[in-house]
């Protein structure tokens, strides 16, 4: 994989927002309790956990669902999300290749042993 930090920042940007990383981490463990199902979250158990009006959390979920992260289904009125794990598998092999280059680059390094400091 080539780097391209073009295609890597914005996934940065997207997953580093503290309020879309709780929703993430709500949609790998949900607490069911409205109306969601086995197949998907419904928004208003995402707005419940969050303790955020509707309008802030269509926000955050539109965010994660146009960059791919979030799958989102209408369902009569409500909208059901889920996580894509292939989304994050790509941005994790991105974030991988820039790890590698930077190991690659980075000179050999040797490991001092730790010293003690004589106490008084």
């Amino acid at each position: 994989m080539t780097l391209d930090p073009d295609r890597l920042d914005p996934d940065l940007k997207v997953l580093a927002d503290p309020k879309r990383a709780r929703i993430v981490e709500f949609l790998l463990d949900p607490d069911l309790s409205c109306c969601s199902r086995d197949d998907g979250v419904c928004a208003c158990d995402v707005e419940a956990f969050l303790g955020l009006s509707q309008p802030t959390v269509s926000h955050h979920m539109r965010a994660l669902v146009d960059a791919g992260f979030v799958r989102a289904e209408r369902r009569g009125r409500w909208v059901y999300y889920e996580l894509e794990p292939a989304r994050f598998r790509d941005a994790a092999a991105r974030l991988h290749a820039f790890a590698e280059a930077a190991e690659q680059a980075a000179p050999a390094t040797t490991v001092l042993p730790a010293t003690t400091v004589a106490s008084r």
